[in-house]
Order: structure tokens, then C-alpha cells, then sequence
């Protein structure tokens, strides 16, 4: 009985070159409020849900985060990241990889840690209509990553069983979510994140970008 390989993917640093825009419109958001915090700590913290995310800040940086600074933040990281969404394309072969699976008649799908507000004109960018293809942002899950509720929504859309995902994603987070649902988890490196810390937190695969992923398809049972 042959099982239907589906793949969902993660957006910011797996299609989209759009990480470190990210860190900055965070580290400019925490700035505006007094906060500080470095860059490099931000980074490590992309990908992320934004409860963990917090949780995370308020132990770093010893501030409260009230609901209203909270929302205040969330602000602040989408007007400036809005400003430098310009900047932001599709990483090496991101399209051409799309192209291939649906030429392919393999199923994918979309689960982003972003909100529909930053999410859509990074979706947009790789030539994809947000309300047409299967998107899965922050807005529509209880809990984001490390979480699995996302790659379950996205499978769930695609109407396949989570065993046969391969969730594709640029950070730890993902990798440590795909695990969780029990997914196939395949890491890139163009989020920033190492192959080694890639590898611990459970991919079977890691490749440079969708570029190099396309180039072995076959190797995660994307047979074309």
C-alpha cells in the first residue's frame, strides 16, 4: 500500500529570506520599550511561539510582561518589520521547489509561527495567493512551535495522516515540533541554525536551502 508523502513547510528562513528583517523589527519593538536585549539572543529565539517567546524575554531580561506591553511589542515588531518587508525575497529555489511538487501532484502546505500581518507579503512574494493555497499562520492554532499544532493543522487542510509529513523548517523549533507529531523532519541552514543543533533536535536531513532540497527530493520521498 503506497502512503502519499505530503510536505509542510515552515516559512520565515525556509522559502522566505526573511529572518534577520525578523530580529531586527523584534529588537527595535523590545528597544522601543526600554528593553534591551542582543541581536544574537533574538535570533536564537525566531520560529518560536510567541508565549515561549515572552516566557523567554521576561527571564533574560527581568522585565513583567503584561498583556498590554505584550500587545504594545506585537505592534511596535509589525510596523517595523512592515518597513523592511521590502528587503525580504524568496531564498534559492524556494519557488522552483513549490512548482515542482505541485507539478508532481504532491500535496504541501504552509504552517508559519507568523501572524497573517507579517505572514501574507513574504506568502506573496513566492507567487502564492494566501487565500488560496494551504496557509496555516499563528492566528488560527491554541499553541505555536515547538508545539505540533500547526503541522497538524496544515496536514489536517490537506486532509493526509501527520505519519506521512515531511515537515521542512530552518530551526530548532520546527525540528523539535515535527518530532512531536511524529513527522519526518528535514532541516535547512538558511535560518541561521547549524546542522548539528539542526540534527540533535531531530532532523534526518539537513540541506542548505529549498535550492539544494530540490536537487534531493528523491532522498525524503519526494519522488517526481
Amino acid at each position: 500500500m503506497h502512503i502519499q508523502t505530503v510536505f509542510l513547510f515552515d516559512l520565515d528562513g525556509t522559502l522566505v529570506d526573511s529572518v534577520y528583517q525578523h530580529v531586527l523589527a523584534w529588537h527595535e519593538a523590545l528597544e522601543a520599550e526600554g528593553l534591551d536585549l542582543s541581536v544574537w539572543r533574538i535570533h536564537r529565539k525566531i520560529g518560536m511561539s510567541g508565549g515561549l517567546f515572552t516566557d523567554q524575554f521576561m527571564r533574560e531580561t527581568g522585565a513583567e510582561f503584561t498583556p498590554e506591553l505584550l500587545a504594545r511589542l506585537r505592534t511596535h515588531h509589525a510596523k517595523a518589520y512592515k518597513r523592511l518587508t521590502p528587503s525580504v525575497k524568496p531564498l534559492p529555489g524556494a519557488k522552483e521547489l513549490l512548482a515542482a511538487l505541485t507539478d508532481a501532484g504532491i500535496p504541501w502546505a504552509i504552517a508559519t509561527s507568523g501572524r497573517m500581518e507579517t505572514a501574507a507579503p513574504n506568502i506573496e512574494s513566492l507567487g502564492i495567493d494566501p487565500s488560496q493555497a494551504h496557509v496555516v499562520t499563528r492566528d488560527q492554532v491554541k499553541y505555536a512551535k515547538p508545539d505540533p499544532d500547526l503541522f497538524l493543522a496544515a496536514a489536517e487542510r490537506l486532509k493526509a495522516p501527520i505519519e506521512s509529513a515531511v515537515v521542512v523548517g530552518d530551526s530548532i523549533w520546527d525540528m523539535l515540533a515535527s518530532r512531536r507529531c511524529r513527522a519526518l523532519g528535514v532541516g535547512l541552514l538558511s535560518g541561521g541554525y547549524g546542522q548539528d543543533e539542526l540534527e540533535r533536535s531531530g532532523a534526518v536531513r539537513v540541506y542548505e536551502d529549498p535550492k539544494d532540497l530540490l536537487k534531493h527530493l528523491d532522498e525524503v520521498g519526494g519522488r517526481r
